[in-house]
């Protein structure tokens, strides 16, 4: 027959492109699915980073993924191979990196330009602290047994090294004079601001604080359970600190810390037991590198307690935002969550607090308590573009579970700007530019405009709005592509969504970075017909005539002529009204529960609620037919198919009437109910219940047009395809009897989707009334949603599965043959979820999904590459924007450079006439200084002084340890070196310079000797004699570190060809040897 004929030929096809396997068999290769397009944050995000420079967000997941966000809509996520939480996230400020640690202690490098991940490197110790040093790629790391290590991200061989600067705890312990103690964790690790990660703070988690300084090797300050005098808050909310707080001190143990203010001399520690410390680490004058304070220290601590109950809750997180009136150090914003009674509202304390004459004159200013939406889970400060690193924090993030963020203007917390603390508590929710949760979204529709009439939408481009308090919006990172940016590119997908509330939404979609073209609501104004602003149930779009139909749950159908809104160049017009509703009706009080355009667009099928169908016309929505009420079809109708056939229909029995066109109607229910209506008149032409099971669930219905391969495939042997004929005539001999009724659809099969069973079935039998399957499948899962596609490089028609388990299935149609398996969660990191189906549409083997708060659209047939990626995606980091960035950070290095070389000669004479050390603070600024300090061992037992003496000539004078802005203090033994007093005022004036202290002379530095005598007072030449010096001894330093490694490298090869020696020795008998 030729029915049977089609389905083989089809059949044989398909196996030319899949391996002859069994159908239910499991051998199948993994879909190549391609993540186009995704907004909105995941459910289970848990922590957050920011790059101030580049202005984009990352926020880290329970599941192994990281949502990047920018501005002008672009936003990214990266997907981890391994579904594991993130703890540490942070970004390679400016360099177009991020760096995230695992709970498995995996330390990943992300590419934000590329989107991938090029380097992965397991930690064999639990790490517990982490820290990225602003403006380098060094990275500081803190682990369960005390050690302080140092990673380095080599960009050019795209790999994390292993720095030999670190310090274990013991040795640090010896070097400072602690006494030594069983091993701590590291649980917090802070660079001091403006020392460019020369100075870090080590926080252990039973208190102890130490301020390292790398450069000298040595501790400035140590802090926590030293003997130091601990001073009240002094605020009525905080407590004095007893004696037996005072006893339980030992027991603390840290959970948190920040630095509270913008020089790094004074940092807040918040601890289990509930209560803040803020401790002062600036040096003291009796300060002793062997960690050893001499008496009569000044106070060091001060005592913060936001609840008075014995049980209270860690602080978790503290966050410090300098003061906005930019008063330097005096004072600004602490934020804290923890600290409150256990069981009290979960809420997050900011404090305003100000010390103006110093550290002891601390106090507190307000206090505001923030209610939070939802279980906390992260928080971040946003600081001002114009100086990150300096000015105030501009916008605070707050993250609750699950997946919400929560914006404040910080300008409110300003205590020249808050008039009452209501004024502090105004949250923004953050803006989405796809809403699925306010207001809920019901359904979608994804549409390929085949006539590319549409182009571009050209609506005034206006940016995110402000904060409440007129803030800018902070996020601005990323960079759209030039594709997408392009004025006269057609419109080529769009996005329709609708919602509870009635209103529909259309975005062009051609490209990953979406662009909200019209916003449909559900008024009908003077239309005088009720059911505004109903839940929008179902949606369709003809692209052929630019047409919206939306139903909703009332029954209520509306039409949107997009045309009517397109000028004669294809571009959207803009009235200020908006697009208008054209035309609705009301047929059925049942809700629409589905819409089909037919005939090219002028008419529009309904199917509602209660197994009803009707046809109305498109131009004013008059009823053409609407089907009678039956208990026989009150099942909701999932799905409607118009069929175009050959033939005369009214008298079935007569197959020789002329042949004339007519025009089906099918609907399907969701009891499997199969109805054929004339669509011009609406008359029962048949009707067929699929299945015998009371149960079964229909989920889709499609129709398999086989006509045009069968005219493609003329040419070919058919012999294989005879063969299975023969076989298939075998298995269905019943079916010989209606040849006579072939010719009648016989290029139509319809292939019908239920939970359980996948049927297909020629429209011929249907109209006879007979319920003869051509193919069924039984599934191995309940399936819930599914999609027919066209996969234009095999030349097949695939269908799409998707199971209530979250796996998903491709199969080749008519066949059935599994050609590819996959799932949600592999894919996305989502798990199924009840009426996830009703949000999810395909088109072209594009398929749109929504999962709570997230919006993906993935690509089935990547190879096709409709989106056109990586050419059309934005880029996650500004290479311009860096490029500018570094070239403003080096001019101004340059010229501060020049301006401070003589002064900063001539002040350290002064300073070193004095005697004195001058600032405290390191002055490097260059990352090649800073890897020159980190290239080696901090306690190593060498002295670099004696390997200097050995390579210089004894008449170079050693300046070796000379620093141009902080010259080092000589003894006067060394004045006895450079010149002899005489008897002559004027040569005594002359060779002290003025000084009327004969019998004690002044302290020279090297420095000032060199200066004076070698240089005759040219400040420049000595600064280049010693700048020359300081590269010498660094190249003596890299050989040295060269000649260890190479050391290291030959250790090794030893001892693998010892080994080796020793396995060979092993297999010989003692006879042999």
């Amino acid at each position: 027959m030729f029915v049977k004929h089609l389905f083989d030929k089809a059949t044989h096809k398909q196996h030319e492109h899949i391996p002859d396997d069994n159908v239910s068999s499991k051998k199948s290769t993994e879909i190549n699915v391609q993540i186009a397009v995704h907004y909105g944050i995941p459910y289970t995000a848990s922590t957050m980073a920011f790059d101030p420079i580049q202005r984009l967000l990352a926020i880290g997941t329970l599941d192994g993924r990281i949502k990047i966000i920018g501005g002008d809509n672009i936003e990214g996520l990266l997907i981890s191979p391994k579904k594991v939480p993130f703890k540490h996230l942070e970004f390679l400020q400016n360099q177009g990196f991020l760096v995230a640690i695992t709970n498995e202690n995996e330390i990943q490098v992300w590419n934000l330009e590329f989107r991938q991940l090029f380097s992965s490197s397991q930690w064999e110790t639990n790490l517990t602290a982490f820290a990225v040093v602003p403006g380098t790629c060094f990275i500081f790391l803190g682990d369960e047994n005390g050690l302080f290590s140092v990673l380095k991200y080599d960009m050019e061989d795209g790999t994390v090294k292993t720095m030999p600067y670190h310090i274990p705890s013991d040795s640090l312990a010896e070097k400072t004079g602690i006494s030594s103690v069983d091993p701590q964790s590291i649980v917090g690790i802070l660079p001091q601001p403006n020392t460019f990660g020369t100075r870090v703070l080590i926080a252990y988690q039973r208190g102890l604080l130490v301020l390292w300084d790398i450069s000298e090797n040595c501790a400035i300050a140590i802090r926590g359970n030293v003997q130091t005098k601990q001073n009240n808050f002094p605020a009525s909310e905080l407590e004095e600190a007893s004696e037996e707080d005072e006893r339980q001190e030992e027991e603390m143990e840290i959970c948190s810390l920040c630095w509270a203010s913008g020089t790094g001399s004074v940092v807040a520690v918040g601890y289990t037991t509930g209560d803040i410390y803020l401790w002062n680490l600036s040096p003291n004058k009796g300060f002793s590198h062997k960690g050893k304070e001499a008496e009569g220290t000044s106070n060091n601590a001060l005592k913060l307690q936001l609840a008075s109950g014995d049980r209270r809750l860690p602080v978790i997180v503290l966050h410090w935002s300098p003061n906005s009136r930019g008063e330097g150090n005096r004072g600004g914003h602490l934020f804290i969550y923890g600290g409150d009674e256990m069981g009290s509202e979960e809420v997050l304390t900011v404090l305003s607090i100000e010390f103006p004459t110093g550290f002891e004159s601390m106090r507190l200013i307000s206090r505001v308590d923030l209610c939070l939406n939802g279980s906390f889970a992260d928080m971040i400060l946003l600081p001002d573009s114009v100086a990150p690193e300096k000015t105030p924090s501009s916008a605070l993030f707050v993250l609750t579970n699950p997946g919400q963020l929560n914006i404040y203007d910080c300008i409110h917390f300003s205590t020249q700007k808050a008039e009452t603390e209501e004024s502090y508590a105004n949250a923004e929710k953050f803006p989405v530019l796809v809403p699925t949760v306010d207001p809920n979204i019901t359904i979608t529709k994804l549409c390929t405009l085949s006539t590319k009439v549409l182009k571009k939408f050209h609506a005034t481009k206006v940016g995110r709005p402000p904060l409440l308090g007129g803030t800018k919006w902070p996020l601005t990172g990323g960079v759209p592509s030039e594709m997408s940016l392009s004025k006269e590119r057609l419109i080529e997908r769009m996005y329709i969504a609708g919602y509870k509330d009635g209103s529909v939404r259309i975005w062009d979609s051609t490209f990953p970075i979406l662009e909200l073209m019209f916003v449909l609501n559900g008024k009908l104004a003077g239309m005088g017909i009720g059911g505004e602003n109903t839940s929008v149930s179902a949606l369709v779009f003809c692209p052929i005539t630019l047409t919206v139909a939306v139903g909703d749950e009332c029954g209520l159908v509306r039409v949107y002529k997009l045309h009517e809104n397109v000028d004669d160049e294809g571009h959207m017009l803009q009235n200020g009204k908006g697009i208008q509703c054209n035309a609705a009706a009301m047929v059925s009080n049942s809700p629409v529960r589905t819409l089909s355009f037919t005939k090219v667009g002028q008419f529009l099928s309904v199917g509602f609620e209660n197994g009803q169908v009707a046809v109305l016309q498109v131009s004013n929505l008059s009823a053409i037919f609407c089907t009678e009420l039956s208990p026989e079809t009150s099942s909701p109708v999932i799905s409607l198919l118009e069929i175009t056939t050959q033939g005369d229909l009214s008298p079935i029995e007569s197959p020789k009437s002329p042949k004339v066109q007519k025009e089906l109607l099918i609907s399907l229910t969701k009891d499997a109910h199969l109805s054929v209506l004339d669509a011009s008149t609406g008359v029962p032409i048949s009707a067929l219940a699929l299945c015998e099971k009371s149960d079964i669930t229909a989920v889709s219905l499609y129709a398999l047009d086989l006509h045009a391969k069968e005219a493609k495939d003329t040419s070919k042997d058919h012999k294989s395809s005879e063969n299975n004929t023969e076989a298939m005539k075998a298995q269905n001999s019943n079916l010989d009897e209606m040849s006579s009724t072939d010719d009648l659809a016989a290029d139509q099969l319809l292939l019908i989707c239920c939970g359980d069973v996948l049927l297909l079935h020629s429209l011929g039998y249907i109209l006879m009334g007979l319920d003869k399957h051509l193919k069924k499948i039984e599934l191995p899962e309940h399936c819930c949603w599914s999609a027919l596609y066209r996969n234009v490089e095999k030349n097949s028609i695939d269908l799409l599965l998707v199971y209530q388990t979250g796996s998903v299935e491709i199969r080749s149609a008519p066949d059935f043959k599994i050609v590819g398996q996959s799932s949600l969660m592999s894919i996305l990191r989502w798990s199924f979820k009840t009426n996830m189906d009703k949000t999810m549409s395909s088109s072209d083997g594009q398929i749109s999904l929504v999962n709570g708060s997230e919006l993906a659209i993935i690509s089935i047939l990547a190879a096709e590459n409709s989106f056109r990626i990586p050419e059309s995606s934005p880029c996650l980091h500004d290479k311009v924007l860096a490029a500018a960035v570094e070239a403003a950070r080096s001019a101004s290095s340059n010229q501060k450079k020049r301006q401070e070389q003589i002064p900063g000669i001539l002040g350290g004479i002064v300073k070193g006439l004095k005697g004195g050390r001058g600032d405290n603070s390191p002055k490097f600024t260059d990352t090649l200084q800073l890897e020159a300090l980190l290239s080696t061992f901090p306690f190593a037992e060498q002295s670099v002084d004696a390997l200097d003496e050995e390579e210089f000539n004894i008449d170079d004078i050693i300046i070796d340890d000379v620093e141009i802005d902080e010259p080092m203090g000589c003894g006067p033994s060394s004045m006895q070196n450079v010149g002899k007093q005489t008897k002559s005022d004027n040569e005594r004036e002359k060779l002290f310079e003025g000084s009327s202290e004969v019998s004690k002379p002044r302290m020279r530095t090297q420095q000032e000797i060199l200066t004076k005598y070698k240089f005759g007072g040219d400040a420049a030449a000595a600064a280049a004699h010693a700048k020359d010096k300081l590269m010498q001894r660094q190249e003596k330093l890299d050989r040295i570190s060269q000649r260890t490694a190479e050391l290291q490298d030959g250790a090794e090869n030893f001892a693998n060809l010892a080994n080796e020696l020793v396995k060979n020795m092993e297999k010989k008998k003692w006879w042999n040897i």
